[in-house]
């Protein structure tokens, strides 16, 4: 058993260690439904319960009793004079009487001309019906983005198990803004939680305690999320949170309920919190949240360029920040980036070659203390890298300012490429993406480049594999490389080669496709 999950337990709970142990033990392990049964049942006895005494031991404590053989048994009617048989006492239905009236209620009496002929109910309406799923084409109105969201809350509500004190359902957002209205607050945490807040005074402070931020929460997918923060020009926010991993919790409860932080993230960002087997953030969990399989990536926090689709930060893992700290990175991130398109962002850099080690030419001290990290490392799950950090370089251009063309984008211009095929696709094409969201008809490719960002773009699915190509020589989203020569490689082959095939053709539907710019060092 995990002794930080029975110090969690128990800093819940204020039960002994023990005991916290054995409900966990009940559970499987399960934190959330040890803590539920916890207060199902706090005095439950853990002691074996003694065992029956046999009916040996049994019989000799009481009066014998005894069997008749068959031989005694006797099926004729009763001899002359002997008394008639016991009859039941007035208002005690006999065995045979309780039968036929069970019989009766469940099935109506059976039988022409019987009351239950008269039960039998009519055949049931034949009706049509149409099994449908989220992003169905319903059409463009109010009522139609309605059902839609009903449908998606539908399959979260299946997915992602059953409603607890640390696995809230969606809840409006209007209510937690009204503080006024506290009957109103506790209905719908107690809807949110399927009834777990209702329980005890201790099970509602809990809920309250741990309930997400539904105040300042976007509740839909991860695609009209991202037209909404294009909309209003404002960055994208996502928590991704394992309900089992007690530090997603302490994210409810510390982070996003801090004053100061959701009045920063109210202003500038859309927030958006998925549990990791919701499918309104599938497509996000399947393009940016890579480590979503370790346990030691969780909490994921991130944040989203809504243009672009790129990832610009992330934390991944514990140590969660502290709120003060978490709140200054905030305002540290909106300091050096922004969304005004005359804005110039900061970059980031590759990792050194320098920094990677030769094992032939460490000292043995070296040697020592590479092997020690590498056993305090063992064992742990992979996690996200943040990509800001790799922009804190002290040769990154602080602040920002217009972007202008550096000098070595006029050179890779000058220089031309050396591929005929590439040099026949235009530069002066920019790529609009499409409106429509149907997966039938479009699709979003992920891109890889020099920064190792993924970049995420929405192109249709008839549209060549030429129009990639122009999409990124007339407006490349990576700095310095305007006008340089690249590849795009997918699953082993050159896209080059593949120029006049629409991108469902290609299998470029959904595909993360590498860009390799061959000035590259």
């Amino acid at each position: 058993m995990d002794d930080d999950t029975v110090l969690n337990f128990c800093s819940i709970t204020s039960c002994e260690p023990d005991k916290a142990a054995q409900y966990l033990r009940l559970t499987d392990g399960n934190f959330e439904q040890a803590i539920q049964l916890f207060f199902d049942a706090p005095g439950l006895d853990f002691a074996p319960s003694a065992p029956a005494p046999p009916p040996a031991a049994a019989s000799s404590a009481n009066n014998a009793i005894t069997v008749d053989s068959d031989d005694d048994m006797d099926f004729d009617p009763a001899p002359q004079g002997a008394a008639p048989p016991a009859r039941p006492p007035p208002g005690v239905e006999d065995d045979e009487a309780m039968a036929r009236r069970l019989q009766e209620e469940m099935y109506g009496g059976g039988g022409p001309g019987g009351a239950g002929q008269e039960e039998i109910r009519a055949p049931m309406q034949r009706t049509t019906e149409t099994l449908v799923g989220p992003d169905a084409n319903w059409g463009s109105g109010a009522e139609d983005e309605d059902l839609d969201a009903m449908v998606r809350d539908q399959l979260a509500r299946r997915q992602t198990g059953r409603a607890g004190i640390f696995n809230q359902r969606t809840a409006q957002p209007s209510v937690w803004e009204d503080t006024a209205d506290s009957s109103a607050r506790r209905r719908e945490l107690a809807t949110a939680t399927g009834g777990a807040s209702e329980q005890s005074s201790k099970m509602n402070m809990l809920a309250e305690l741990f309930r997400p931020p539904f105040e300042i929460m976007y509740q839909g997918p991860w695609e009209k999320a991202r037209d909404m923060g294009k909309e209003e020009e404002k960055w994208l926010i996502v928590n991704i949170q394992d309900q089992a991993i007690f530090d997603c919790q302490r994210l409810n409860r510390d982070i996003w309920k801090n004053d100061e932080i959701k009045a920063t993230v109210r202003e500038n960002f859309i927030f958006i919190q998925y549990a990791k087997d919701d499918p309104r953030g599938q497509q996000y969990i399947n393009y940016y949240f890579h480590a979503r399989d370790s346990s030691d990536a969780y909490p994921h926090i991130a944040i989203v360029d809504p243009r672009t689709g790129e990832q610009v930060k992330v934390w991944s893992g514990p140590p969660i920040p502290e709120p003060v700290d978490f709140h200054g990175q905030l305002h540290e991130f909106l300091d050096r980036y922004s969304l005004n398109m005359s804005a110039k962002n900061p970059v980031a850099k590759r990792k050194s070659e320098s920094t990677k080690m030769n094992v032939d030419r460490m000292t043995e001290e070296e040697m020592l203390e590479m092997a020690l990290q590498n056993s305090m490392e063992n064992g742990k799950g992979p996690k996200d890298d943040d990509p800001d950090a790799l922009t804190k370089s002290t040769d990154n251009v602080k602040g920002k300012g217009k972007a202008e063309e550096t000098a070595p984008e006029l050179e890779a211009e000058a220089a031309g490429p050396s591929n005929p095929a590439f040099a026949g696709i235009s530069s002066q094409n920019p790529h609009t993406e499409p409106t429509v969201t149907d997966p039938k008809v479009t699709t979003r490719i992920q891109f890889r480049g020099p920064s190792g960002r993924p970049i995420v773009r929405r192109f249709n699915l008839s549209d060549p594999v030429r129009r990639v190509y122009e999409w990124i020589k007339a407006d490349t989203p990576w700095e310095g490389k305007k006008g340089a020569e690249f590849d795009l490689a997918f699953m082993g082959k050159n896209l080059i080669e593949h120029l006049d095939d629409t991108i469902e053709a290609a299998g470029l539907k959904g595909a993360s496709v590498m860009v390799e710019f061959l000035d590259s060092e």
